[in-house]
């Protein structure tokens, strides 16, 4: 069947690809046309590499998929089911060879719809929620507004990514709309190395954050950062260092020296080693 036939855009009936793939790749259908994927990457990926958008809210290359907001959800179809297509996160559901995906369809427009709609009800200040809901016709929410409006979204990306490094120092608490991100007892975490990391991967800038060339100020602390002993600058602060060494079993010292020296320093190296080679 053609990918552009009506039944291939509702997602249904499409056969799959012809070279349906290789060890490596595999064929299916992504809005009306054959694209390839590599085996083990989720829809969501697939459709990136192929250039093809698909809105999150929750997903960042650096972390697991969570599957927390639904943005990315999906129409995805096989010949052989003879059923309505399925809906599924785009982030979660890996890509199989002959699948038929629309990423559009009207059923999952609405879906997406319901979620900003919602969404621009807890945050209706937050820039990036109102483009996001401006894209999908909302203008303004149709549910109550939030009596006490935040820029946080509840993605989770903060505390997944700060799980992942180490520290753990944040989570999501509370529940309902009182649920949000915050250390433990709402204190100045003791866990927390200011490292800024949250706040860098926060999509909305929810997190409030200050950092100067002598500290970083977060979560109400101050955190004095380490200036590199070969070229001054100031990078990671002396709770990073002392994190890392104690959990990677390094000298303190070995973290001192900035990113860009280090690499000067190993470049340096190998040139030497080549010349006496």
């Amino acid at each position: 069947m053609n990918p552009t036939s009506p039944a291939a855009d509702r997602g249904q009936g499409a056969a799959a690809p012809q070279g349906a793939g290789t060890a490596e790749t595999l064929a299916l259908w992504m809005d009306g046309r054959p694209i390839r994927a590599r085996r083990g990457t989720t829809i969501l990926e697939a459709a990136r590499a192929a250039g093809i958008e698909i809105p999150t809210l929750c997903y960042h290359e650096a972390l697991e998929p969570h599957g927390g907001c639904r943005l990315c959800v999906v129409d995805i179809s096989r010949q052989e089911w003879g059923a309505e297509p399925r809906m599924v996160a785009a982030c979660l559901y890996l890509a199989e060879a002959g699948l038929v995906v629309q990423t559009a369809s009207e059923r999952v427009r609405a879906a997406r719809r319901e979620i900003l709609d919602l969404l621009l009800a807890r945050c209706p200040e937050s820039p990036l929620i109102r483009r996001l809901a401006l894209d999908y016709g909302i203008r303004e929410t149709s549910y109550r507004r939030n009596p006490e409006p935040t820029d946080c979204i509840l993605c989770g990306l903060c505390t997944r990514l700060c799980d992942r490094l180490g520290p753990a120092a944040i989570s999501l608490v509370g529940r309902g709309i009182g649920r949000e991100v915050a250390p433990p007892f709402h204190e100045p975490p003791p866990d927390c190395v200011g490292c800024l990391a949250c706040a860098a991967i926060c999509p909305t800038g929810h997190i409030p954050f200050a950092t100067s060339e002598a500290v970083h100020i977060i979560w109400g602390r101050t955190f004095v950062r380490l200036r590199c002993p070969t070229c001054g600058r100031p990078h990671i602060t002396e709770a990073e260092a002392d994190f890392w060494a104690a959990r990677k079993g390094l000298a303190r010292g070995e973290l001192e020296k900035c990113d860009a020296c280090k690499r000067t320093a190993t470049a340096d190296t190998i040139a030497r080693l080549a010349a006496i080679g």
